[in-house]
């Protein structure tokens, strides 16, 4: 059984150690076999940012969770130096990370694609290119149906609240349109620090079959919205002849220094 620990938005610039810690004994305690992180890595794209971040990340590897997948948030890049947001808009990132800005992952169990929705011209917003559409859908495609497949991008494909409907995908519907009759079954990812899960055939109902998206709040960073605690998401494939997969949210309990289990959500897929 495939267990993956997802965290978005860490923002290193303005991580709390405690909260640092929390995870790392977390990890150490509970493990995962896939470390998911959906961008906003740092908070201002600086050598230094991520440089602690990407300490943390080999840290989590070293503790327990053996693979990792990381793509850049729309913070990632740089905001002040224009020179380098035009001229090396992810220098840091690619140092850090590597050169690949969209990496898979797959096993037996599982294919996770991730998406790059940031691009320099843009400030905040994300996009879903046309070629980007076509590439996940091939990709589905040649999968195994029986897998569960999921897309990892920065910005939300789905909203809970209106007032975040400005922060969609841009092209989110076409997209999920689309990979909905390739066989797509769940949208990850972070951005407004909101963690939910929700079923996206309510917002989209045009959809060939239910896609689920799966939000994580802020893991690690002071910039929490409202009165809501740092976050972070597990994921639990099961194993049935049913496609299914339990979501875990964690929170972060300042009065412990731990992190603790808050909600699931059962997510089931039937046999095809």
């Amino acid at each position: 059984m495939t267990r993956i620990l997802h965290i978005s938005d860490t923002h290193f610039g303005t991580e709390q150690q405690p909260v640092i810690e929390a995870l790392e004994s977390h990890v150490r305690e509970q493990g995962a076999d896939l470390l998911v992180l959906s961008g906003d890595i740092t908070q201002r794209a600086r050598r230094k940012q991520f440089d602690a971040a990407v300490a943390f990340v080999q840290r989590l590897e070293d503790y327990g969770i053996p693979r990792s997948l990381v793509i850049p948030g729309n913070h990632d890049l740089p905001l002040h130096n224009l020179l380098a947001r035009f001229l090396l808009p992810y220098g840091n990132y690619r140092r850090c990370f590597g050169w690949q800005l969209e990496p898979t992952f797959e096993n037996d169990e599982l294919l996770v694609i991730g998406l790059n929705t940031t691009h320099p011209r843009r400030r905040k917003d994300g996009r879903v290119t046309d070629a980007q559409v076509q590439a996940v859908c091939e990709r589905l495609r040649r999968s195994d149906p029986g897998k569960l497949r999921i897309v990892v991008a920065h910005q939300p494909f789905g909203a809970m609240l209106p007032s975040d409907l400005s922060n969609l995908q841009h092209g989110a519907e076409t997209a999920l349109t689309r990979w909905a009759e390739a066989g797509l079954d769940i949208v990850m990812g972070g951005h407004i620090h909101l963690p939910y899960v929700l079923p996206l055939s309510g917002q989209y109902p045009g959809l060939a079959r239910e896609i689920w998206t799966v939000q994580a709040g802020t893991a690690l960073s002071s910039r929490l919205r409202g009165n809501l605690p740092n976050s972070f998401n597990r994921l639990h494939l099961g194993e049935s002849p049913d496609k299914q997969v339990r979501v875990e949210r964690w929170d972060y309990h300042p009065p412990s220094g731990r992190f603790v289990p808050e909600a699931h959500f059962d997510l089931h897929w039937p046999a095809r």
